[in-house]
């Protein structure tokens, strides 16, 4: 038992209140004080009995929220309010009612859209997914819901590393899936960076820890560099009489481990490890002027790259994000990125959303900074309208909406529409007007006809054809990329399919009535898992339709009835996390909450994933599916993040025996300059020195450059790496990677 002195932490809870009300000063009048301290004094008699899992009072947790939502988003009194409660309704006996009653009907709002929905959920839907519906309703009304939730998500993710290993991944993903793309979209970068690193660092956290090292490694050199690259700069700056300041930073950790992805390249072979920011103090009537100015002695000391600049002044990002971009060839040979902006661009760069309301009374600059944001809220609001179906499929539509880069085109009157990069022209159609989208069959883009999924670019104009006997088809799901037309389309679908998914039910129903199986959500959801259909409805449309032959349905009964018979822990009685561990310790004795791969497969059922085709010593977590028993996937499995983000209640804990020695397939991806018994050397090295059974070898040899595939039998990472390191030694081999196929 760790002892734990009261009088120490009382302490440590007032230097942090005092910490936070040092800080919000500058944004409170009047009362504000007394009502912080009375929220503050509620949230600490509501959580004294309880303990986060690192075993620090709660307390500390609702105090770093707030604290979050002043210092790193700049929030006023009203978000710090709710921020101090926002768990008191879920933890404790105070009700919603009670919060207005004390604290008014504002604050209740905002804690009630930060409160779970708790209850019973159908069989296979996402309470994930649920809850994130629940929050983005709230949206609509009061952006801040949003804001405090990425605070909370924030302090949640940088104490992590208390929680058991599955719930990091659980946590992790979920955030990676939507709190970063959302504080994206809200313009808080420094945020999103820090969730994506912090990210990485729970799920890879090896390949975290490798770039963190190498950044520290060139920190010395990389400062000389930009000491000497920006001091010119400093010099005709400061000649020409501009009031400002340079900073040189290193890229996140997660985006140089993305460009090394990406690119497939080493860390040595990243070359933008960092950007140079120059921000000007500058009045707004002259900010264009002075910023470009700036880019014009930039580019008298350094050549830029004429593919690379980026002007978000003339026209922002539509989450505010004003911004020159350029990059640029340094005396050494080396690219760098240089950014240009004023102070209130910096400010709403750095704060996002927030600091818009800084600048508000400044009337142009507010409108410029929020119309764009106003939008999208608009477009979330027409999204939560008209989508009745699965949460899980919302999802998917919100997330379409968050991450992407933006093409700006034009009507031909000459009105600029920001879409999303690879919008079409049927995008297009739908943003301007509903009855133009459903009517559209085609569209002139800068004069020249082109048909409706044709992708636009930047600058382009375009008119929209229309005709009356056009109709929305299936089809144009697949050619749309706004969550807008996809939700227009589907309104359009769901009226024209209505009589056949209700037809698909009632046979549904009808056949599993004469095969004596009960008609409930759980059996449906087997059901929707066994013909790999999305939802429910798409499942009863199919069926409708006839696409699935009523007949087929036996075959679902025959297939659960082997199920049973295999008698393991499996399909009926396993469903989710709780369900699994319980299930293991009545098999294997109360100290057991885990699956041993590899040791436990006559008690439970479990498969390798496909996707992924982990192998022993690969980062793994068991994932309970509806009809095929337990999955196991790697971490880094590219369907990871949906699984964990959206199903975190059917993630269990899986851990590799050592006790045997299984064969299991890897891919490697081998690249080289080309020799005679080059191939020879590569085979001996993985037959005769490692004893490895190859199964297939697909080789490519192009002017004097080799580039190979080999799958192969290995034990485990460490034989699979040991391999790596033998072939590397091969004479003309450049590169060894492996890969997922």
């Amino acid at each position: 038992m760790i002892q734990v002195d009261l009088e120490e932490e009382r302490k440590e809870i007032l230097k942090r209140y005092r910490k936070l009300l040092k800080l919000a000063k500058p944004l409170l009048k009047d009362s504000d004080a007394k009502v912080i301290k009375k929220a503050f004094n509620v949230s600490n008699e509501a959580h004294k009995e309880m303990r986060r899992k690192s075993g620090e009072p709660y307390i500390y947790h609702p105090l770093e929220v707030a604290l979050v939502c002043v210092e790193e988003i700049g929030l006023g009194p009203t978000s710090i309010v709710a921020a101090l409660l926002h768990d008191v309704v879920e933890d404790t006996d105070w009700e919603l009612e009670d919060i207005e009653r004390e604290f008014g009907h504002k604050v209740m709002q905002i804690i009630d859209g930060l409160t779970k929905i708790s209850g019973v959920f159908d069989y296979g839907s996402s309470q994930q997914a649920e809850n994130f519906r629940k929050m983005l309703l709230t949206l609509s009304d009061d952006v801040r819901v949003i804001l405090i939730k990425i605070a909370d998500r924030l302090n949640n993710m940088r104490t992590l590393s208390s929680m058991p290993r599955h719930k990091q991944l659980k946590i992790a993903s979920e955030t990676m899936y939507l709190y970063a793309p959302l504080a994206h979209r809200l313009g808080l970068y420094t945020i999103k960076s820090e969730l994506e690193d912090l990210y990485l660092k729970y799920t890879d956290t090896d390949t975290y820890n490798f770039i963190v090292e190498k950044i520290n490694e060139t920190r010395l050199s990389r400062n000389k560099f930009i000491k000497s690259f920006i001091a010119p700069l400093e010099e005709e700056l400061t000649e020409q009489g501009f009031n400002f300041t340079i900073k040189g930073r290193p890229k996140s950790v997660y985006s140089i481990y993305n460009k090394m992805k990406k690119q497939n390249i080493p860390f040595e072979e990243v070359y933008d490890l960092f950007a140079v920011r120059i921000i000007v103090n500058t009045e707004e009537d002259n900010e264009k002027a002075d910023c470009w100015q700036v880019y014009s002695v930039v580019t008298d000391f350094y050549r830029p790259n004429p593919d690379r600049l980026r002007d978000w002044i003339s026209t922002p990002r539509s989450n505010g994000y004003e911004s020159l971009h350029t990059t640029v060839m340094s005396n050494t040979g080396q690219w760098v990125e240089v950014q240009i902006r004023s102070q209130r661009m910096d400010d709403i760069a750095e704060r996002g959303y927030a600091a818009h309301w800084k600048y508000k009374d400044r009337a142009a600059a507010a409108t410029k900074a929020s119309t764009g944001l106003d939008d999208w809220i608009t477009q979330v609001r027409t999204l939560l309208e008209s989508n009745d179906g699965s949460a899980i499929e919302f999802m998917d539509d919100f997330r379409g909406n968050l991450f992407h880069d933006e093409v700006f085109v034009f009507t031909p009157k000459g009105d600029l529409k920001v879409m999303p990069i690879g919008a079409t022209a049927l995008d297009f159609a739908f943003e301007i007007h509903t009855e133009v989208g459903a009517k559209c069959i085609g569209a002139k883009v800068n004069q020249k006809l082109v048909s409706i999924n044709h992708k636009l670019k930047n600058g382009d104009q375009v008119e929209i054809l229309t005709s009356s006997k056009q109709k929305p088809t299936e089809d144009w799901l697949n050619q749309v990329v706004t969550s807008r037309a996809k939700a227009k389309i589907k309104d359009a679908l769901r009226e024209e399919k209505k009589s056949s998914i209700l037809d698909g039910r009632e046979i549904v129903q009808r056949k599993l009535k004469q095969m004596k199986l009960d008609f409930n959500s759980e059996t449906v959801e087997q059901l929707r898992a066994y013909f790999e259909t999305k939802t429910a409805n798409e499942f009863y449309y199919k069926v409708g339709k006839g696409i699935i032959e009523s007949t087929s349905i036996k075959g679902f009964k025959d297939f659960k009835e082997e199920k049973r018979q295999k008698g393991k822990a499996s399909f009926e009685v396993v469903k989710d996390e709780s369900s699994f561990t319980k299930e293991i310790k009545n098999l294997k004795g109360p100290d057991h909450d885990q699956l041993l791969i590899g040791e436990d497969m006559d008690l439970v059922d479990y498969v390798l994933a496909k996707c992924c085709n982990p192998i022993p010593g690969d980062d793994v977590f068991g994932f309970v599916t509806i009809n095929e028993g337990i999955k196991i996937h790697r971490t880094s499995c590219p369907n990871a993040l949906e699984l964990l983000s959206n199903h975190g209640n059917r993630v269990i804990k899986a851990k590799w025996t050592s006790q045997q020695e299984i064969a299991f397939l890897a891919g490697l991806r081998i690249v080289g300059t080309d020799r005679v018994g080059l191939i020879n050397d590569v085979t001996k090295v993985i037959s005769n020195e490692l004893k490895v059974n190859m199964r297939s070898i697909t080789v490519d040899s192009d002017a004097g450059i080799f580039e190979g595939t080999i799958k192969l039998y290995v034990h485990s990472t460490q034989h699979l790496e040991k391999l790596m390191d033998n072939l590397a030694q091969v004479e003309g081999i450049i590169k060894i990677t492996r890969f997922d196929y």
